[in-house]
């Protein structure tokens, strides 16, 4: 396998011919003439034409199948200085209308002038004999589009912009590129996908842009709340909202508030009354929520009547058929589930969930789908019922071309009802979506854990539902029978109830080792991963079947610590592990990895042979490729998917070897060991201690310390979050 590219030299060279373009990412392999000498050189360039003078930045790789290549990591372009050069770049085919004959004529009229009566006189070109006034302002036109667009690239990709974003960016703005965004580069953020307000940022204070710019304060404003929305609040308190934005912008709150009324008055944020809170919102939120409330109301209101005594009849023949018996409880979720327009059905590890869930596949018949925000929740729905069940992205046809859903109002799901489980991860926009993509009539049976951490996204959607009480919900609280024996459901249970778990039962299937010392508690965390447990588990796939969760990821024993552990136990380098490394990570030929940020438009293929696009965050698999010629690592998914990820978008993978608490949730593993050393109070809570618990099938195993454990289960603290969903189910229901 070949050596990744060595330390970046430049490589002054002469465009012979492009071999193959990408316009998508901008990826090119090009002929170049080096000297005497013609290479070939690779990466994501700007269109180049014949002719053309560039200075690579990069270095030489041996190709295995193409030998000796330039991979290049940046391009400036000069401008061709001699009559054959001139000449051939504009015969080249890039501007439009020119062909070898044309650019002939204009070099004989015009000599080494040519390309500056192109760009400052186009009106001069009616002087060449068969150029008309229209053709010339159409080769003008063409000629000025497209040295604009790569002198923008290349602008872009000196303040640290990716060659693929870049392209991006100079498709959207054309030859205007490079005014727009030195006249205010903070339009990318609403422009661009994929362009936050810290790259905005770099690159206007690069350009002399003041800190006091109504531009950089407006969007500074936006983006304090964007921030907001990453730790769960679709709203923030006016006061707080301009402390914040203060602070990250490092100027005056007074500053900011007839920046926040033009805002305001613009509708890119709108106000709402919250019981005397004066909550500000970024549009896409409000209206998001209001949706919510409303798409609910009209699916209560169109839910088909069910005569109540046939459906206690059809449950007391599940029971029969099944040899169970379900609580009161557990009956009435069934006939509320199955008797409304819209119901909500939560409950702990143990209490029957699934069960129910089958009860009312049975019920309904036909016509039932069933969905999961997850891919991992989605196939052990599949499992536990028999029935397909798919993620809520695929359920909605996620088109990635343009980042909509196919499954909308237009064109709904055909499905008498859907139920939903693992509702606590669902956030407002793909409550929204999914809401705008049921028909009028269909049933919705929400299926969650109330107790569970609430959704990475931002909102608390099952929350404010449960907590508006205008949607009809019923908590089950009785363990059901099978689950009696397990100390994981009754550990679950005592720690929701404020009680110490019971710890180190004869034969049981949860487990304490002290360990006082977090660096101590992770070296037991890597031999029991790697030498005990999978004894005990009976697993040849230990990296499969045992998952670390960490409460933290910095301190000891945290996230980033146990991963370089555990990579350097179960996975170490050697050289049939081929690596490539991104920042301070080395990802290596059978890592087991996540995917960290929702990309609609990554591909992917399954092994059906089926197509398509979009990885989201918490999507777990395993490298099985790495080209490190090419620096390309393809990672095959749970769900049976691959997908390749060039240099650049390695930024979207961790190593998965341990997992935070939050990273976890819709996810089940046979067996879960977790350090338990203490940290910071806001973040070790009971909630995360009992999501990271609920977990494990089979098994649990925590390391650490006792106070450690009294500690959490003691800190019922839950962060609140700032949303106004609630509110608004109780003015469109109540």
């Amino acid at each position: 396998m070949a050596d990744a590219p060595q330390e970046a030299r430049q490589l002054e060279a002469v465009i012979v011919d492009t071999v193959f373009r990408n316009e998508e990412n901008g990826y090119s392999v090009v002929e170049v003439r080096v000297g005497r000498e013609r290479v070939m050189a690779v990466g994501a360039l700007p269109a180049l034409a014949a002719g053309e003078q560039v200075l690579l930045d990069g270095g030489w790789v041996e190709h295995p199948q193409y030998g000796r290549q330039w991979k290049a990591s940046g391009c400036e372009i000069r401008k061709p200085t001699t009559l054959l050069g001139i000449e051939r770049y504009l015969g080249s085919g890039l501007i439009h209308g020119v062909g070898p004959s044309t650019a002939k004529l204009l070099v004989q009229e015009f000599g080494k002038r040519t390309l500056d009566i192109l760009s400052e006189h186009p009106e001069r070109l009616t002087e060449v004999p068969g150029i008309g006034k229209k053709r010339a302002q159409q080769i003008a036109k063409s000629y000025l589009e497209q040295y604009g667009a790569r002198e923008a690239m290349v602008f872009l990709q000196s303040y640290g912009v990716s060659a693929s974003l870049a392209v991006k960016i100079s498709k959207r703005y054309g030859a205007d590129a490079q005014q727009k965004i030195r006249e205010n580069p903070y339009r990318l953020i609403d422009d661009i996908e994929g362009v936050g307000f810290l790259t905005a940022d770099r690159i206007a204070l690069s350009l002399g842009i003041p800190q006091d710019s109504e531009y950089r304060l407006q969007a500074g404003i936006k983006y304090a709340l964007q921030e907001a929305a990453g730790e769960g609040h679709t709203y923030l308190p006016r006061d707080l909202l301009l402390q914040r934005a203060a602070s990250g912008l490092r100027v005056s709150g007074d500053l900011l508030l007839n920046h926040l009324d033009r805002l305001l008055f613009s509708r890119e944020i709108i106000a709402m009354d919250m019981g005397g809170i004066d909550a500000m919102m970024l549009s896409a939120y409000f209206y998001a929520e209001k949706e919510i409330a409303r798409y609910l109301r009209l699916l209560m209101g169109k839910a088909q009547a069910v005569i109540q005594p046939a459906v206690q009849q059809e449950i007391r023949d599940f029971e029969r058929e099944n040899r169970i018996q379900f609580s009161e409880k557990q009956r009435l979720a069934v006939s509320e589930a199955v008797g409304r327009g819209v119901a909500v059905i939560t409950g702990g590890p143990g209490t029957g969930k699934t069960t129910i869930i089958n009860c009312m596949l049975s019920l309904l018949g036909r016509g039932v789908y069933l969905a999961a925000p997850t891919g991992r929740a989605a196939k052990r729905m599949s499992e536990a019922t028999g029935h397909e069940a798919k993620t809520l992205h695929r359920l909605l046809e996620f088109n990635g071309d343009d980042g909509h859903f196919l499954r909308d109002e237009q064109n709904p799901l055909d499905c008498a009802c859907l139920i939903v489980d693992e509702m606590s991860m669902v956030d407002v926009f793909l409550m929204r979506s999914l809401l705008r993509a049921l028909k009028p009539g269909t049933r919705l049976i929400m299926v969650g854990d109330a107790d569970q951490l609430p959704s990475v996204g931002a909102g608390n959607v099952l929350g404010d539902i449960l907590k508006s009480g205008v949607i009809p919900s019923v908590r089950l609280t009785d363990i059901f029978r099978q689950s009696e024996t397990s100390l994981i459901v009754l550990n679950a249970h005592r720690i929701n109830h404020g009680e110490a778990p019971i710890l180190n039962q004869k034969g049981s299937d949860f487990f304490f080792e002290r360990r006082p010392q977090p660096d101590a508690a992770a070296e037991t965390i890597v031999g029991l991963c790697t030498q005990r447990l999978p004894a005990f588990l009976h697993t040849n796939a230990p990296m499969r079947d045992i998952q670390v969760l960490a409460p933290t990821k910095k301190a000891g024993a945290g996230v980033y610590q146990l991963n370089a552990m555990l990579q350097a136990a179960f996975n170490p380098p050697g050289r049939d592990r081929p690596e490539i490394h991104y920042g301070e990570t080395a990802y290596r030929l059978g890592d087991k990895v996540m995917h960290v940020k929702n990309n609609y438009q990554l591909p992917w293929k399954a092994d059906d042979g089926t197509e398509g696009e979009g990885v989201f965050n918490g999507d777990v698999g395993f490298i099985f490729k790495v080209d490190t010629q090419d620096r390309i690592i393809t990672v095959r998914y749970d769900d049976e998917r691959t997908v390749e990820y060039d240099y650049q978008q390695l930024e979207e993978l961790e190593l998965a070897y341990c997992l935070s608490v939050h990273k976890s949730q819709g996810s089940e593993f046979p067996c879960v060991v977790m350090p338990v050393v203490g940290g910071p109070p806001k973040l070790l809570t009971r909630n995360l201690f009992y999501t990271a618990l609920t977990r494990a099938r089979k098994l649990v195993v925590l390391v650490g310390r006792e106070d450690a454990i009294a500690a959490m289960v003691r800190n019922d603290h839950i962060a609140a979050r700032y949303t106004t969903l609630q509110q608004r189910l109780m003015e469109e229901i109540g």
